[in-house]
């Protein structure tokens, strides 16, 4: 799974072998290591959120992990049909907002 970040936009690319199995498992993590101590990670998360009301992604944010929520019939028509993107737009600090991006990265052969 790929994480870019870009100005106001948070995107995270999945291949067909990832789409796969967040449909099979619910969950997707990627662990980045930043630095020499065992802590110095970037955790990013994408998770079927069954007890999540509504058909908007969610975002949780704590220092070095970021999860993005996908409620659950959400997840299910996305990962069992041919849409290629999941958006939204999320509100953060400063009346500021955040654009949620999640791709199917089909042409990917990684």
């Amino acid at each position: 799974m790929k994480l870019r970040l870009e100005d106001n936009t948070l995107r995270l690319r999945l291949s067909a072998e990832e789409v796969a199995d967040f449909g099979r498992t619910g969950q997707l993590q990627t662990v980045v290591p930043l630095g020499p101590a065992a802590l110095d990670t970037l955790t990013y998360v994408l998770v079927r959120a069954a007890g999540l009301g509504g058909l908007e992604l969610q975002l949780a944010y704590s220092p070095g992990h970021i999860t993005v929520q996908v409620p659950a019939a959400v997840a299910d028509e996305w990962t069992a049909s041919e849409t290629i993107s999941l958006r939204c737009s999320y509100p953060v600090a400063g009346n500021q907002v955040l654009h949620i991006l999640v791709e199917k990265d089909l042409g990917c052969k990684h």
